[in-house]
């Protein structure tokens, strides 16, 4: 497992101001995978982690994602980001000011941590300094059965898990339907351009939400509290609406837009706290990851590109798979090149599952009692399906002419330990009739 651990700064203000803030770190990280959660067991250091194993290769791979999380969580308040195999491990890593938990093994690492790296421990770290223990590996030394009766089982729970010796439980974060975020800030602003520094926290904050959300925003408001120490006439605060032509959720975009707003307006007192809302959210259009042009991007539609293309390489070159009316498997797909006319598509299909995966020469199979085996004897689910032609399929074999006429009845069956597989029983043949595999499904 891949986790990352992400410690914010220190959070001002009530516990209400606390919660926002973590809600709001939680929601940014939703963008790179849906299996994040709060872990509060210090109010004084509460982290949020993710668990992005599932992810790596959708963000190019481990070192890109770390990159890119490191440089955008910076903007987010984010003090240390740490990396580890569990959970735990990583917010561990993370109160000790340490990010690579791949460095060295994992037990390793841990030992040398301070007791107060891992919450469940650090509760008892008055009775456990008299016992001698400083670090995380010398309380892992004592006997196990002594430190069961002695303290709580959340002590040995918190260390198992940390050490990956016990599966973890969270309780996932859910990306809310609507975003809404508020942000306390750390002094008074008196001057409107001065309130796009905390603007932008929340910003990347909506950027996240809309990234999950596969979305963007064409709308969104900027609210501000006045101070409680302000004139009568100056009102509890103000809003501003910053509109967009086509959705976006370009951080950088968004935040030019935000402070051309911002340049005119001028506020009646100081501000302590923002609110942002995402007032008109659209989904993103999709754009295709295809090497070949799509005709919406280059104008010509895939037929025009691939005739060029062959003009310049030679029609032989460049082919393409064509489906032909013959039931014979082999011989049901057939490739020309691309300039030529397709043929005629079939009009129905043959009323029978196709594999897809086939053999390039269908496997005699050994049988018993009658009953093919391939890995164990096989189970015929469904058929027969009687495939009989090509009799007017002429061909030369070893200078000597034939047709490719076959007479087969075709069965889906299964095998215990290969799974659902393709096979035939050939018919009208001099011998007995035999069994053959020809492809197998996915």
């Amino acid at each position: 497992m891949l986790w990352a651990a992400l410690l914010p700064d220190a959070i001002p203000g009530d516990a209400s101001a606390r919660t926002d803030a973590l809600s709001g770190l939680a929601t940014w990280c939703l963008q790179f995978t849906p299996r994040v959660a709060v872990v509060e067991a210090l109010s004084e250091s509460p982290a949020v982690v993710m668990e992005v194993e599932a992810s790596v290769r959708l963000f190019g791979g481990k070192r890109r994602l770390a990159q890119r999380v490191r440089e955008e969580c910076a903007g987010l308040g984010v003090r240390q980001l740490s990396w580890a195999p569990t959970s735990l491990a990583a917010v561990a890593l993370a109160r000790s000011g340490a990010s690579n938990g791949f460095s060295k093994p994992l037990d390793a690492l841990l030992d040398g941590l301070p007791i107060e790296a891992l919450a469940g421990v650090a509760r008892h770290q008055p009775t456990l300094a008299r016992l001698g223990c400083r670090t995380l590996g010398q309380v892992r030394a004592l006997p196990r059965g002594g430190l069961s009766r002695r303290f709580d089982a959340e002590l040995l729970a918190a260390l198992d898990q940390a050490y990956g010796l016990r599966p973890e439980a969270h309780t996932w974060i859910e990306l809310p339907e609507a975003f809404h975020a508020k942000l306390e800030l750390m002094a008074r602003v008196e001057m409107a351009p001065a309130l796009l520094f905390g603007a932008r926290r929340l910003l990347l904050q909506m950027s996240g939400w809309l990234a999950a959300r596969h979305g963007g925003v064409t709308a969104f408001t900027l609210k501000w509290c006045h101070d409680s120490m302000r004139s009568r006439t100056a009102g509890d605060g103000g809003a501003l609406t910053v509109r967009t032509a086509q959705p976006s959720c370009d951080i950088e975009h968004l935040t030019r837009l935000l402070a051309e707003h911002l340049a005119h307006v001028e506020l009646q007192a100081p501000v302590g706290d923002l609110e942002l809302l995402a007032v008109d959210v659209r989904a993103l259009e999709q754009h295709s990851l295809s090497l070949l042009p799509e005709p919406q991007q280059a104008g010509e539609s895939l037929v025009l590109v691939l005739e060029r293309i062959a003009a310049r390489l030679g029609p032989e070159r460049v082919l393409r798979p064509v489906v032909l009316e013959d039931h014979r498997l082999e011989w049901m797909c057939h490739w020309q090149p691309a300039p030529e006319p397709r043929p005629r598509q079939p009009g129905r299909g043959i009323g029978m599952p196709q594999p897809t995966f086939v053999l390039p020469e269908p496997l005699r199979l050994a049988t018993r009692g009658h009953r093919p085996m391939y890995q164990g004897v096989l189970q015929l689910l469904a058929g027969p399906h009687r495939v009989e032609g090509g009799w007017w399929d002429r061909t030369t074999v070893d200078g000597r002419a034939t047709t490719r006429h076959v007479a087969r009845d075709y069965w889906v069956a299964l095998s215990e330990h290969a799974g659902v597989l393709w096979v035939f029983q050939t018919r009208l043949a001099d011998d007995e009739a035999a069994w053959f595999l020809h492809g197998s499904f996915a």
